[in-house]
């Protein structure tokens, strides 16, 4: 083990110690730190959208102390410590790699490493297509996880047509909903109607939205750059002189990218 992982180590038995470690870190639990570990995670990501490799080095930091409580809090618990952990992730990645730790030779290619996954869903007793799709991810990824399993056990439509048809039915049921409760179940069918039809044209959803999302930004920081800059104020502008902005904003930036 590196000197730096030991000291870190240290560091958070030190932090958890009854008697003399820090009366925050003492009292969390692995319920009250999951939200930090997937914040850290999510900032991680962040810096590598930005091409931040300075920040990079420290959000990484940021995560791997987060392995390191949870790892802590096992391991006080009696259930495992840090080296089983990484014994374990070794163990997997090697199996999950016969072609190159192994002697099957041959690529990997997509269906090998699904099949090899599944095998190892099936001997953790898996016993349905979709076990094991964390309930914590994103919606949207989860919905397109979810759709995925089930295609591979044959339950997907052969084409287009019909999930856009499903979100067009989708859609008409959301507009008939009468309660609040309906109109919220309606919307999720909605949602994971939507998700299937970019799926069938082999769109990340998850991608897809968050590609639109960073483009509405652009956009709509530019049209409020362009209204300040024309003495406006934005938010006291009609709708329709707020859309005459929002084409401008369209316009400059395929002018940018032209």
């Amino acid at each position: 083990m590196s000197e730096q992982l030991t000291r870190l180590l240290t560091i958070m038995a030190t932090l958890r110690d009854p008697e003399r470690g820090c009366d925050w870190d003492k009292v969390q639990t692995f319920s009250t730190i999951a939200p930090y570990t997937i914040e850290e995670a999510y900032e991680v990501a962040d810096a590598i959208e930005r091409e931040a490799m300075d920040e990079l080095r420290g959000e990484l930091g940021d995560l791997l102390f987060q392995v390191v409580f949870h790892a802590r809090m096992a391991e006080e618990a009696g259930h495992f410590a840090f080296d089983d952990v990484a014994r374990a992730i070794a163990a997997k990645m090697e199996a999950r790699h016969p072609h190159i730790f192994g002697d099957e030779g041959g690529k990997m290619d997509k269906k090998r490493w699904e099949d090899i996954k599944a095998a190892e869903r099936r001997s953790e007793g898996a016993t349905s297509a979709l076990d094991g799709v964390a309930r914590a991810l994103p919606a949207l990824m989860r919905a397109e996880k979810l759709q995925k399993r089930a295609a591979r056990v044959g339950f997907d439509w052969p084409d287009t047509s019909a999930p856009k048809a499903k979100l067009a039915e989708e859609l008409a049921e959301l507009d008939a909903a009468e309660t609040e409760d309906d109109r919220l179940l309606e919307a999720g069918d909605v949602l994971f109607a939507a998700v299937n039809v970019v799926r069938r044209y082999g769109v990340d959803a998850e991608q897809a939205l968050k590609a639109t999302n960073a483009k509405f930004e652009r956009r709509f920081h530019a049209m409020e750059a362009m209204s300040a800059a024309d003495g406006a104020d934005f938010a006291s502008l009609s709708l329709d002189e707020q859309e005459e902005y929002w084409q401008r904003a369209k316009r400059a930036e395929r002018h940018k990218d032209s």
